[in-house]
């Protein structure tokens, strides 16, 4: 008995002192925690897909419609279709108002070709004999003012947006049948009328030039 203490003895100071326990996770420690061996790196995150309840933005969607709906037209191609719808929209009130009360207020010469007064009360200037034309083109006007407008312009509904275009076409299709009545039909030219007329066309034009641009962008997007 007395032998088995002397040899515990000695093996505790062989070693320093400190016996080791069995499973205590001291034993082959050298100072630092070994890595783990066996578990997988963490990587980024990957991106959640069909997560509940998560939105996606119509307008930033790749099949949310047509290119037009994002396509934002120029700043100065916004400005100058609401200066040329306004424009529009004034000689419109003017001639619908010369239209109810009395020629004699169009600053207009009534000889020669030129001559407001013959065209105005012609029977050209009524659709159908019951519509004015006049009032069709303050309609018309008032129309656009509204979807040439910065709000109008801020919505990318695309029941808008072809409506805009639509509404020129109509127009410049309705400019040609009046220039046809003026030069053909009656023979003479009303000076007001034509200025409408040339407003109108640029209008198209403009409204076309911005339909290739949103096209030429949806073709880039396509890509």
């Amino acid at each position: 008995m007395a032998g088995q203490k002397a040899r515990a003895a000695s093996g505790r100071a062989k070693t320093g002192g400190t016996a080791t326990r069995p499973g205590s996770g001291n034993s082959g420690r050298t100072g630092s925690r070994p890595a783990q061996q066996g578990r997988p790196a963490q990587q980024g995150r990957p991106a959640q897909q069909g997560r509940p309840g998560a939105q996606v933005r119509v307008a930033d969607s790749p099949a949310a419609g047509p290119a037009a709906v994002r396509f934002t037209a120029p700043a100065w191609v916004r400005w100058t279709a609401l200066g040329l719808s306004l424009a529009g929209l004034g000689v419109s009130i003017y001639l619908t108002i010369a239209h109810y009360t009395t020629t004699s207020i169009l600053a207009c010469s009534s000889k020669g070709y030129v001559d407001c007064a013959k065209v105005t009360t012609s029977a050209q200037s009524m659709v159908f004999g019951v519509l004015p034309v006049a009032v069709l083109g303050l309609a018309f006007y008032v129309f656009m003012a509204a979807v040439n407008s910065p709000w109008g312009w801020r919505l990318r509904i695309p029941l808008v947006w072809w409506a805009r275009i639509g509404s020129a076409v109509v127009g410049i299709g309705f400019v040609l049948y009046l220039l046809y009545a003026e030069i053909i039909q009656i023979g003479n030219i009303c000076l007001w009328c034509t200025s409408v007329h040339v407003i109108t066309f640029l209008l198209f034009v403009l409204l076309v030039f911005t339909a290739t641009l949103s096209g030429g962008a949806a073709a880039r997007d396509a890509r």
